[in-house]
């Protein structure tokens, strides 16, 4: 392996060597569903899509997982104001999420959800509590870890423990030190009653941290390669993370990665800030394929500022690729498509070293589509001579390296989309959902710009919404 990368835990670039010979394992933090997506979430899964890609054509078989939380505190309180179950609302928002990823051809190879692995949270407190790393509050079903209990903790983002905050969102009653994250949570009178799972301590929920320690340990074992997510995630969700499965004796993620955030007017996108841009209106504006290079293009540690002119000009550049393309299948001396589905490893003759030593670099994605529209370039003026050996041999390069970014147009993900419209149902019909629900609670609170402002994004997409006493129903314009 020559790939390198920046390891968040040790802060500098080494080079990855995975665990086990020809194999790679990652886990990125997936989405809390307590909401509809937005290009921010999307961000992290394309970058770790393309990290995925790039391992596969080193030669490695890669076990991808990211999971969805689908408990939470937020969802609890957001299905309370919507008057809905938490499990319709999270699952609602899941199925947005889910249409949103393959909007963007972002597949895992698990998506565990959190309420699906209750018990082997249970199993990984419980051995906490064994080490002395954890305890249960007297009298309740609290149970917190203890922080002064594990000396590493602050390692990964290189903090003091006795500099810190105290953990948010806890009751601080019964805690040992303020900055005691909990691990799992009492019922409360207040919340429904299926928002809550018997344990050795009492009826409650997990803690938002425990769960991603207990679903990677399922499904990628004590000890796994890469562990990714955005860049807020590091403190205090990372942290955490790593300090409970390291202190009950697991190896957990020997390498960290964190994208940077997408960014609004220089502010992080989120939905506190109200800076959300939608991945619906985006998507069918521009297109999933110009949307994910507008994504994957610049290195994935640096904030991306959103505008509708840069992804306008993801739109552009895509389509000079593409245009390349057509061109070469009509006149190439190979037969359209041939060699863009042979193994990787078999290929790397092709790619330019240039690429390759990019890609190798920290995943350099800049330099490596520079690469790519250089030879793009290369290839139109191999048309105008007519040189069409040419053309077939740097055609091939093209979709190679567009296949590395998730972006070869005949790739079974695309080609819905490039097809008759019908298997894009599922997906249309879960990002408009996503943005009628957000144009339903805007109304609610009586925030008739922004129920208009998207109402009037759906009109411009082509779309007509007719509000019906048993909801919004939305139709194709004539």
């Amino acid at each position: 392996m020559s790939v390198h990368l920046y390891d968040s835990l040790r802060r500098e670039i080494v080079e990855f060597e995975p665990i086990r010979p020809g194999e790679a394992s990652i886990y990125v933090c997936g989405p809390t569903v307590q909401g509809a997506p937005h290009l921010g979430h999307l961000r992290s899964r394309v970058n770790f899509d393309v990290l995925r890609r790039w391992l596969e054509y080193s030669g490695l078989t890669v076990t991808l997982v990211s999971n969805v939380t689908d408990i939470d505190d937020k969802i609890l309180a957001k299905a309370a104001d919507a008057g809905h179950e938490w499990w319709a609302h999270a699952y609602r928002y899941e199925q947005a999420f889910g249409a949103a990823f393959r909007s963007l051809g972002v597949p895992a190879t698990y998506e565990p959800r959190a309420t699906g692995h209750v018990p082997e949270m249970i199993e990984l407190i419980a051995e906490l509590i064994e080490r002395g790393h954890a305890y249960r509050v007297e009298g309740t079903a609290d149970v917190y870890f203890d922080v002064a209990s594990w000396p590493a903790y602050g390692e990964l983002t290189g903090q003091r423990a006795d500099e810190l905050e105290p953990a948010e969102g806890d009751d601080p009653r019964g805690k040992h030190d303020p900055r005691d994250f909990a691990l799992w949570k009492s019922h409360k009178a207040s919340e429904p009653e299926t928002a809550s799972w018997p344990s050795p301590w009492g009826r409650g929920r997990p803690g938002w941290h425990i769960e991603c320690s207990a679903m990677a340990g399922k499904y990628l074992g004590d000890t796994f390669d890469i562990h990714g997510g955005g860049l807020d995630l590091r403190f205090p969700h990372h942290e955490n993370e790593l300090a409970q499965s390291r202190a009950a004796g697991r190896g957990f993620a020997r390498y960290w990665l964190h994208n940077a955030w997408v960014t609004m007017a220089g502010e992080k996108m989120s939905k506190s800030l109200g800076n959300t841009a939608d991945v619906a209106a985006a998507v069918a504006t521009h297109g999933g394929r110009a949307v994910r290079l507008w994504l994957a293009g610049p290195h994935y540690r640096s904030a991306i500022e959103l505008s509708e002119d840069a992804l306008a000009e993801a739109a552009a550049q895509l389509a000079r690729i593409d245009s390349f393309l057509e061109r070469s299948d009509a006149s190439a001396s190979a037969p359209a498509g041939e060699g863009t589905w042979v193994a990787y490893a078999s290929e790397d003759d092709v790619l330019s070293p240039e690429f390759v030593a990019a890609m190798d670099n920290d995943l350099g994605t800049p330099t490596a589509l520079a690469v790519l529209f250089g030879r793009v370039r290369d290839g139109n003026r191999a048309l105008e001579r007519g040189d069409a050996a040419e053309v077939t041999r740097i055609r091939l390069e093209v979709r190679l390296m567009l296949d590395v970014f998730g972006l070869e147009p005949s790739r079974p993900e695309w080609a819905g989309i490039a097809g008759s419209g019908d298997d894009l149902t599922p997906v249309v019909d879960g990002l408009v959902g996503a943005l009628l629900e957000q144009r339903a609670q805007a109304r609610a609170r009586k925030d008739w710009p922004a129920a208009d402002a998207i109402r009037d994004t759906l009109k411009q997409l082509g779309l007509k919404v007719e509000d019906t006493p048993n909801g919004p129903r939305w139709s194709l314009e004539a």
